[in-house]
This record gives structure tokens, C-alpha cells and sequence, in this order.
């Protein structure tokens, strides 16, 4: 009975010095989130482009000109996009004066409408106050920038973007000589990339074409910065659960203002169709079970991660908390039962069914671990 006693405290113990170890983590995270949220960035585009990287070798290419090619495309990418945004934010800017009649009216006639319910201008004026168009701008390209913005941040990713992707080279040869002392690690690791790449690749293909019909229904509609609401459309897909509406409140505010209510509930529609059938339709098929979160896990790592790193954070949480898994659950035999608690259904079949069905995922998310 006291041996028991003693191994209930020692685990008391432990989780309660781990979840010490945690804030104290955490806290130092946020502190240095200039460098951890770039390189968590970069750690995510090198996972994505090795494929290519591994194509070109197959091809014929030399190791070190295949990853030429890679980063030179990569970085012709980021500048393309940079550039999208500086000039949709730009063109935007000088739009904005042209509403703020239209504010002000707008503002007028909600107080009027509210003022017959007990609820007085001042409080009305405080709500409009936090939905001043120039904040929606400063918000959306502050979102958008966070990740595609100019400075020390951009300069770092794109330099650790060129110094991973031909370290990556080296990555199979590596995990060959890890494998035998920490095989469990390994395949954890191994997994990860699998995971991480099928998510990121396909939320990024399906959130292009979401954000092109985004801009192209806003431009038809006569939408203010219908590039700039697009391309943080794209951005928000990576949001789980709240992206989306991060990503559909400054068009249909702006569609209020310029083109009336009418016009706003046509963003809506035209936004929940598009978004629904392809990032709540398509996007589960296809990702299939490689994100294995629940919906809380997966709310929780954006609040988690948006509060360490910032807009970053949210954009990278679910990489970042599949990357805790994997070193802490995934890599550790002792804790790979709380599993099913974070989303993996397939936990939860019977033993012997658990073992045939994962045994033969696992061997082969291993193979292409290898082969990447």
C-alpha cells in the first residue's frame, strides 16, 4: 500500500515539475520569438520543398545544384508574394479616406436603431471606435506581414530556408546512423515530416484556390483591396477553427461601407460556399488522418501558440504541436496511450486491430521517411 502511495506522489511529482518545465519553456519562447518563430518557419518550407529537392537528385542533378535550384525557387516565391502584398496594402491605403463618410453614417444610423433599445451613442461610439477601417488595414497587413514582412525576420527565414535545405541533404545519412541508438526517435521524427508535409502542402494548394476565388468574387463585387483580402485568406487557412473568420471580417466590413448591407451578406455567402466546400470539404479527404488532432487540441495550440509567438504562432500551431507530440509522446513508448485523448481514433480500436492497422501505416510513413 505505501509503495502505491509512493508511485501516485512520484507521478504527482513529475507532472507537476513538467508542467513547471512547460511555462517556464513557453515563457522563454515568447521571449525570443524574433528568432523561434522565423526558424520554426523555415524548419516547415524546408520540410515541404524536400521532395522537390529529392526529385531533382533522382533526375540526374548533383546534390548541391538540386538544392540551388530549390532555394532559388523558393525565394522567387516569397519575393513574388512580398511584393503582392506591399503593393495591394499600398493601393489600399489610399482608399481609405474616401469612406470614412460612409463610417461616420454608418455609425449615425446603428446608434439610431440602438437608441431604441436603451443602449446610448457613447457606447456605440466606443464598438465603431474598435472597427475603424484604418485598424482593419493595420490588423490584416500586420497579420499577413507577420509572415511575408521586411527586416531582420525575413533575412533570418531566408537564410536558415538556404542553410536547412542543403543540410537536408545529409538528412538520410544521419537518420541511418541515429536509427540504431534511438529508433524510436527517429521514427517519430520520420512520421513528422511525413505528417507536417502533407498538411502544409495541401493546405497551402487548397488555400491558393480558395484565395483565388476569394479575390476574384470581391473584385466583382466592387470590394476595396480584393488582393489584399485574398491573399489574407490564404494566410488564415492555416488557422484552424478561427481562420476563417479572421480572414471574412474586414472584406464584409469594407463591403458594408462601400456597397451596402446587400453587398456584404454576398461576401458571406459567396465566402461560406467557397471555404466550406473546399477547406471543410475537401481538405479533411484529402489530409486524411495526418494531423490526428481533436478540434480542442487544435483550438487550444493556436491560443497557445498565438500567445508564445505571436501571429506566427497561430499560423505554425499545428506543425508546432505535432512536433511536441512526436518528442514527447510519439518518441516515448510510456506515453504514447495519452494518444487517443489528442485526437488519434485510431487509438481507440482493440489491440489486435490497433496493431494491424498501424503497423503497416507506420512502415510505411517510415519508407518515405527514408526516402525523403
Amino acid at each position: 500500500m505505501a509503495d502505491r502511495t509512493d508511485a501516485a506522489g512520484a507521478r504527482g511529482l513529475r507532472l507537476v515539475l513538467g508542467l513547471a518545465a512547460a511555462v517556464v519553456i513557453a515563457i522563454g519562447c515568447a521571449r525570443f520569438s524574433s528568432i523561434i518563430g522565423p526558424t520554426a518557419l523555415a524548419l516547415v518550407v524546408t520540410i515541404c520543398v524536400q521532395p522537390a529537392r529529392v526529385l531533382l537528385e533522382r533526375i540526374g542533378l548533383g546534390r548541391g545544384f538540386a538544392s540551388a535550384v530549390v532555394i532559388v525557387l523558393v525565394l522567387l516565391f516569397a519575393i513574388g508574394f512580398s511584393f503582392a502584398l506591399v503593393i495591394s496594402v499600398a493601393q489600399f491605403a489610399t482608399l481609405l479616406p474616401q469612406y470614412s463618410a460612409q463610417f461616420t453614417e454608418l455609425e449615425h444610423s446603428v446608434g439610431d436603431a440602438l437608441s431604441a433599445v436603451g443602449i446610448g451613442q457613447q457606447q456605440v461610439s466606443a464598438v465603431f471606435a474598435e472597427f475603424d477601417p484604418t485598424k482593419i488595414v493595420a490588423f490584416a497587413s500586420g497579420l499577413v506581414g507577420s509572415v511575408f514582412g521586411f527586416g531582420f525576420s525575413t533575412f533570418l527565414v531566408l537564410s536558415l530556408i538556404v542553410f536547412m535545405t542543403l543540410d537536408a541533404g545529409w538528412g538520410r545519412l544521419i537518420a541511418a546512423r541515429l536509427h540504431p541508438f534511438r529508433p524510436l526517435l527517429v521514427d517519430a521524427l520520420f512520421a513528422y515530416t511525413v505528417s507536417v508535409r502533407r498538411y502544409m502542402v495541401v493546405t497551402a494548394l487548397l488555400g491558393a484556390a480558395v484565395a483565388a476565388l476569394d479575390t476574384l468574387a470581391l473584385w466583382l463585387l466592387g470590394i476595396p483591396g480584393a488582393v489584399l483580402w485574398g491573399l489574407l485568406a490564404f494566410i488564415t487557412g492555416f488557422i484552424p477553427n478561427i481562420g476563417y473568420w479572421i480572414g471574412i471580417i474586414p472584406p464584409v466590413f469594407l463591403a458594408l461601407l462601400a456597397n451596402g448591407w446587400q453587398n456584404a451578406v454576398a461576401v458571406i455567402v459567396i465566402y461560406a460556399v467557397v471555404n466550406g466546400v473546399i477547406q471543410s470539404g475537401l481538405q479533411p479527404h484529402v489530409v486524411g488522418s495526418a494531423v490526428s488532432l481533436n478540434q480542442t487540441i487544435a483550438f487550444l495550440s493556436v491560443v497557445v501558440w498565438s500567445a508564445v509567438l505571436g501571429p506566427l504562432g497561430a499560423i505554425l500551431a499545428l506543425p508546432l504541436t505535432l512536433l511536441v507530440r512526436a518528442l514527447l509522446v510519439d518518441a516515448n513508448p510510456e506515453s504514447r496511450w495519452i494518444r487517443p485523448a489528442l485526437g488519434d481514433v485510431e487509438g481507440l480500436a482493440p489491440p489486435k486491430q490497433q496493431k494491424q492497422e498501424k503497423q503497416p501505416k507506420q512502415q510505411k510513413q517510415q519508407r518515405k521517411g527514408m526516402h525523403a
